[in-house]
């Protein structure tokens, strides 16, 4: 299909105009000019009513591909709005791994009727997929493999792609087994076109190819994807046998979920799914407030210290100018050996086991950046209050700043150790963390300076 490419802001005004204005041609010729994902992201920021109206006005097969290009609680959405013959019309005509995909987190009324409206063969395949673990790659896998057996031919598995490929949903990656469906590799379509008709199909099979078990979490079988450039990473049960694929569109989307609910976690918010734009004022406050209350609370440590500094702050008045800069500077290198931890753990580059060294380096990191903003901080504490002053300033920086990196850096390592998702402890909590202890640091340092 040919798409009239409009302006990016074209479509979006034109098109609630039209449906305010009850212009159900005028949408309909809207909607034919942009592709699938454009439709999709413009759905999913309209009201659902206003959406299942837009929705409506497409052909079927171009229905098909726009859900496909849905968030999971848009598709549920679309899906309530929708009579019972096209109702059971799109839901038949999903993959299994895409039905699945938007059942995960389905109200049970959702999942019932749409179990309800599938054939015998589709609804036990679904079922089957919906058994496996919350997260697992067996949620995510796609059953509908072409499969070859080791035993033949070039020219015999070419045939067996021929006459089933169309049922697949990808045959760039044939996994190749055993009489008992044991995976014993896999073969490219590309070298199976390419090889000698009667060439044994066993003699063109990776046998070390990548592979993970259903049970595995769909997280790491993405990552192992993208670390090892597989289109296509073969599923298996406990006892070696295929059940399925994990395909490249699949594994980017697992991945995209992991990397937006750590984006969420590590600001301080509550992972959710939808469009911004499509979220209530209350639904965004409602996901951010839990945290913001518990940093809150943990945010009183810094007036408990400082209460129990309050002598200190009555001899020498002028420390309290500095202590904005010092927390905030303490906060934000916390923050940043954090963050980076976070990545670093969720890309396969730092393992638990590398605490001891990451704490060595961490704080040596921070020591030298606090070294360099000690001179900064001298130079501007002497303008303004003299150089004793300037001296605890510039030493409170390379100790707050060595601290702060060594926290934040090895609190994600110790949150996994824990059995806790890393990116609960990060930015956010280390910062608050590093404020009270800083204070702590900053106030030590002026007693034994300045003798107070």
């Amino acid at each position: 299909m040919t798409y009239t490419q409009l302006p990016d802001d074209a479509l979006p005004t034109d098109l609630q105009d039209a449906l305010e204005r009850h212009d159900l041609r005028g949408a309909q010729r809207l909607l034919g000019q942009r592709p699938p994902h454009v439709i999709a992201d413009e759905l999913a920021r309209m009201h659902a009513v206003d959406a299942v109206v837009a929705f409506r006005l497409l052909d079927k097969d171009e229905a098909i591909r726009v859900f496909e290009e849905l968030e999971p609680v848009d598709q549920q959405a679309i899906l309530m709005g929708l009579r019972d013959v096209a109702f059971r019309e799109l839901v038949g005509e999903l993959d299994p791994d895409d039905r699945v995909r938007m059942l995960r987190e389905a109200p049970a009324k959702v999942v019932q009727r749409v179990l309800a409206g599938l054939g015998a063969h589709e609804r036990q395949v679904t079922a089957a997929l919906l058994g496996y673990p919350e997260g697992s790659v067996g949620r995510y896998m796609t059953p509908e493999v072409v499969v070859l057996d080791q035993r033949s031919t070039v020219q015999q598995a070419l045939e067996i792609v021929r006459a089933k490929g169309a049922g697949a949903e990808t045959i760039y990656t044939l996994p190749v087994v055993d009489a008992g469906r044991r995976l014993t590799g896999v073969v490219e379509l590309r070298e199976l076109v390419l090889s000698p008709l009667g060439r044994d199909v066993r003699d063109l099979v990776v046998p070390d190819a990548p592979r993970a078990h259903a049970a595995d979490s769909a997280e790491h079988a993405a990552r192992l994807m993208r670390e090892t450039n597989t289109l296509d990473l073969p599923v298996v049960d406990s006892e070696e046998r295929l059940v399925g694929l994990l395909t490249i569109d699949d594994a980017v989307e697992v991945i995209e979920e992991a990397d937006t609910e750590d984006v969420a976690r590590q600001s301080g918010s509550a992972p959710w799914s939808g469009h911004y734009m499509a979220a209530t004022v209350w639904q965004v406050a409602r996901y951010r407030v839990v945290w913001l209350l518990l940093l809150l609370l943990a945010a009183t440590l810094t007036v408990t210290v400082t209460q129990a500094f309050e002598s200190t702050l009555e001899k020498v008045t002028q420390l309290a100018m500095f202590i904005p800069m010092l927390i905030g500077t303490g906060g934000n290198a916390g923050a940043q050996a954090a963050t980076t931890a976070v990545r670093a753990l969720a890309v396969g580059e730092i393992r638990s086991s590398d605490l001891p060294a990451i704490i060595w380096r961490e704080c040596r990191v921070g020591v030298v950046l606090g070294t360099m903003l000690a001179v900064l901080g001298v130079a501007l504490g002497t303008a303004f209050v003299g150089a004793r002053i300037a001296l605890v300033v510039g030493v409170a920086l390379v100790l707050v700043c060595g601290w702060a990196a060594t926290v934040g850096g090895t609190m994600p390592l110790l949150a996994k150790r824990l059995h806790i998702d890393p990116a609960v402890v990060s930015a956010p909590m280390v910062t608050t963390l590093v404020d009270a202890t800083g204070l702590v640091i900053y106030f030590l340092t002026a007693r034994a300076v300045l003798g107070v």
